[in-house]
């Protein structure tokens, strides 16, 4: 996505920024040309951005263009709200501690430009404020109590208030944030119709992709035009640098994944997965809700809550499976053979959910697994179960070989059609993104266990039938949908 700097007076600003364009704030909100291009970030600097003022408008007209203003309005409103800077200091109080720790004196002024301080000397904790306010360039004001630091302020920098010795820094700053660093591994940012963020925590236990499935990803993102950056849960604030977010590590509702994949699309990129689809599929409850509604096939199952566990005994019978809704990686998923086990395990799992999921349990040698995106299948694999256990994970193991399930991959055209068949429509229930749909075959009959999104893709595991072509097919879909948003030229297409 292209951006452009809006300045009061562009005659003052003598830096160079390679491929951005100066605009002056007046011709910006006035010229109705502006309202013609599509799908732009506005890198708002100007001096003020207090209410009615030519910032102000600037950024509040790039919103109602569908432009995607930096700050956005509703950051520069929040400047002004002593009570989100307070929650601020109270939600970073450890790092705020940390990072001061060695400071002398009762008051503290540290100047973030994007994230950063010049002097690189606490740059976790200026991320981390920056991830609270995403705004260009601001002070954070502390002021220490009773031994304590807090975070007193936040006000703006202007361009002609910041120290001359930052100047070179704050530049290479929006030069960063623009996405066009200087890499040496990178090729020329005009070879490059589009920005891919990867969201990926190194070392996390249960990652839907290994190190070297994203090698291959990026790898083919590079083969196919588009430049890719691996960021952290740390890095929210940097998202309006890209156009589009893949997230490869394990989505829940109440998690960062949640807020970067609504951060994401409120700025117009293109995510895998979005916000929606993590909502429906997160959940249990939402799931067998929906897929009973349109009759799709499961094994039998009841929701219940405290006052209707009697249903379990009834319908379901013994030995059952109990889930709680927002499992992942078969944690929270358990097995009970007994009334009286069942009963005695739900004073503690009702704690942390109304509303609990029991199925009847089906035991099977393996699971089929269909990885559908945008309603076309890509891969099918059969998950066997852990040695000696009846799921594929067997977490009671772990470190050990028997930890999980052998798996094997299949082709599409190799696998049953009626488990195909069944998978796209149960994915059409939710979205047109990136799911994988576990499937038990009963009596012949498919039903559908569950829909995961952000369905696991390992090198060595899933991409045994198709090899990069699995890559491929996922990066190019993400520039299908860009080039559907910007154009067939991408989003270097002159207007």
């Amino acid at each position: 996505m292209n951006t452009i700097v809006v300045l009061e007076k562009p005659s003052n600003w003598k830096l160079n920024i390679p491929g951005v364009k100066i605009v002056k704030a007046n011709d910006y909100v006035t010229d109705a040309a502006f309202s013609d291009i599509k799908k732009i970030k506005v890198l708002n600097l100007c001096r003020s951005y207090k209410y009615q003022t030519i910032g102000y408008y600037v950024s509040l007209i790039a919103a109602a263009r569908g432009h995607y203003p930096i700050p956005s309005v509703k950051a520069t409103q929040d400047l002004k709200q002593s009570l989100i800077i307070k929650r601020a200091s109270h939600d970073l109080d450890i790092q705020i501690q940390k990072s001061l720790a060695q400071v002398q004196g009762e008051n503290y002024e540290l100047n973030i430009y994007f994230g950063r301080n010049a002097s690189n000397s606490h740059n976790r904790l200026s991320n981390m404020i920056y991830n609270v306010f995403p705004l260009p360039f601001f002070k954070a004001s502390f002021h220490k109590v009773k031994n304590r630091w807090q975070l007193d302020s936040i006000s703006l920098i202007t361009i002609k208030d910041i120290p001359e010795n930052h100047i070179n820094f704050a530049v290479q700053r929006i030069i960063d944030y623009v996405g066009r660093k200087s890499a040496k591994n990178h090729k020329d940012s005009a070879t490059y119709k589009y920005d891919l963020a990867i969201l990926r925590t190194e070392g996390e236990e249960n990652s839907p992709s290994n190190k070297e499935a994203i090698d291959k990803f990026m790898k083919s993102a590079d083969k196919n035009g588009v430049r890719v950056e691996i960021i952290t849960s740390n890095d929210i604030a940097q998202l309006n640098r890209f156009d589009a977010l893949f997230i490869r590590d394990t989505t829940a509702v109440n998690h960062y994944t949640y807020r970067f994949a609504r951060r994401a699309e409120s700025s117009g990129l293109v995510v895998i997965d979005d916000p929606i689809s993590i909502l429906r599929c997160t959940n249990k409850i939402y799931l067998t809700e929906v897929l009973q509604k349109n009759k799709i096939p499961t094994p039998p199952t009841v929701i219940i809550s405290q006052n209707n566990i009697e249903r379990v005994e009834k319908e379901i019978g013994f030995p059952c499976v109990l889930k709680t809704p927002d499992s992942s990686f078969s944690l929270g998923v358990f097995k009970y053979d007994t009334k009286q086990e069942f009963e005695s395990a739900l004073p503690k799992l009702f704690k942390k959910s109304a509303l609990l999921l029991v199925q009847a349990f089906i035991p099977t040698d393996f699971d089929w697994r269909v990885c559908v995106l945008n309603d076309q299948p890509l891969f099918v694999c059969r998950y066997h179960m852990a040695k000696a256990h009846w799921q594929i994970y067997n977490h009671a193991s772990k470190g050990t070989d028997d930890e999980s399930g052998l798996a094997d991959t299949l082709a599409v055209s190799d696998s049953p059609k009626k488990v195909i068949d069944v998978a796209r429509k149960a994915t059409g229930l939710i979205g047109h993104g990136l799911y994988g749909v576990d499937i038990k075959v009963i009596d012949g009959k498919p039903q559908v266990i569950e829909i995961n999104d952000n369905p696991s893709i390992d090198a060595g595991i899933e991409d045994m039938v198709l090899g990069d072509k699995l890559y491929d097919a996922v990066i190019k879909e993400f520039i299908r949908w860009l080039d559907t948003l910007h154009g067939k030229n991408g989003k270097n297409e002159k207007k």
